[in-house]
């Protein structure tokens, strides 16, 4: 792994890091390849691309003081891990959830979390369905998401887990634009509003262009939400 490139981008982000969490990353790394030998569990396989897209741009969050120290965070559709790795790797105050539908994501975050010897939850299930239990149903100070979705379902997958006063943070592209309309008023019909969108660019990667969603979570959402279960992506509601 290429250590420097890690170091440098997160120094160029103002992200705080010790070498304790540089020697975490590269653990992750190294347990990310043996199970990506038999499981997809990331199609970028380059070290330094991975770096960069994987690990620097999933702390966008605390270069721009998103999350106080202590929060609760839960991370919806994290995949392989991400941005939630990375955020717990340098903030192991956050207290994490890593929430996936997949199985033996779960099972890989579990063996992973252990190793780094790092405390998180890890469960295996759809985000529309943990949402509706009495634990995860606004009890997260944050919910974040790289997940692959339009803005109006990543509100109604991630806005039921952020109590009042908390924040949903969703990682968007250059056309993040173009959902601003449909992501407000999905956010207003679950007890959110959208505070806007701000830049999350990576050091030298700045062709990317991308950014952070920010939904206030102003008050509770309501019973009917999320829908069942597949629901928010067939049926958008917005």
């Amino acid at each position: 792994m290429n250590t420097q490139r890690l170091t440098d981008g997160l120094t160029a982000l103002g992200v705080p890091f010790d070498a304790a969490a540089v020697a975490r990353f590269e653990a992750f790394h190294a347990i990310l390849d043996e199970y990506n030998r038999k499981m997809d569990l990331t199609a970028v396989l380059e070290e330094d691309e991975r770096i960069d897209r994987h690990d620097l741009d999933s702390v966008a969050p605390l270069s721009q003081g998103l999350l106080a120290p202590g929060a609760k965070v839960i991370d919806v559709g994290t995949g392989a891990g991400f941005p939630g790795m990375p955020l717990l790797i340098l903030r192991p105050d956050l207290e994490m959830t890593f929430l996936d539908a997949l199985g033996k994501r779960i099972a890989f975050l579990q063996d992973a979390l252990a190793r780094l010897g790092l405390r998180a939850q890890a469960i295996h299930a759809r985000a529309e369905d943990a949402a509706r239990l009495a634990e995860h149903r606004e009890a997260y100070d944050a919910a974040v998401s790289r997940a692959v979705a339009g803005a109006a379902v990543l509100q109604e997958l991630t806005l039921p887990f952020v109590k009042p006063g908390g924040l949903a943070i969703a990682w968007k592209g250059p056309g993040v634009q173009e959902e601003m309309d449909a992501a407000r008023r999905a956010a207003f019909v679950l007890g959110g509003r959208v505070r806007g969108v701000t830049p999350a660019p990576v050091p030298g990667r700045e062709e990317w262009a991308h950014c952070l969603l920010l939904t206030d979570k102003t008050g509770k959402t309501p019973k009917a939400y999320p829908r069942k279960a597949g629901t928010p992506g067939r049926k958008p509601l917005a």
